[in-house]
């Protein structure tokens, strides 16, 4: 995308960003871990929609759904925010996109304990997935490894965010003073 196409991120707008995610980083620190309370209500509907949506192409897949719903929402977002050339918005539809990979950790982690309550009590998507793909046993390990990938995306958002800032700082026509 042309360098003018992305919106100017204001003094205001960076303030509030910042707000944001430190009411954001705050919740998610202050939460059972991998699971942020209201946010991940809202992408555990993603996760069972996305459930039959699959199983109707496919049953087979049906199992991979679920993941697939809870990171849809998001990156339609952030494909939205991108082609409108909304930073702050991309920005934050990216640490959402991140943020579902806590909550996937989370779920990764318990297949093989079966700790987690499930809605419906219905078959255990990792446990299944991890089963089929003989890998059931690296569970932890898997999930610590998106774990850190998660972390690593949320950051690489902020960082993103810094850097059209600065960008923005560098343009000749930049006028606002905050």
């Amino acid at each position: 995308m042309a360098e003018e196409r992305w919106e100017k991120i204001t003094g205001w707008k960076l303030t509030g960003f910042g707000l944001g995610l430190a009411a954001f980083l705050g919740l998610l620190l202050a939460s059972e871990p991998g699971f942020v309370f209201g946010l991940d209500h809202a992408n555990l509907l993603f996760h069972e929609a996305g459930h039959p949506i699959v199983g109707l192409f496919n049953n087979r897949l049906e199992t991979y759904g679920g993941t697939l719903g809870q990171l849809t929402f998001p990156v339609l977002l952030a494909i939205s925010f991108w082609r409108q050339g909304r930073v702050l918005g991309l920005a934050a539809a990216g640490i959402w996109f991140f943020e579902n990979w806590l909550n996937i950790a989370r779920y990764m982690a318990d297949a093989r304990a079966l700790e987690l309550p499930l809605v419906g009590g219905g078959d255990h998507d990792w446990n299944t997935i991890f089963t089929r793909w003989h890998v059931l046993s690296y569970d932890t390990d898997i999930a610590g490894t998106l774990r850190c990938l998660a972390w690593a995306g949320m950051a690489t958002m902020v960082g993103w965010v810094g850097w059209r800032c600065w960008r923005d700082r560098q343009r000749p026509d930049n006028t606002e003073s905050f």
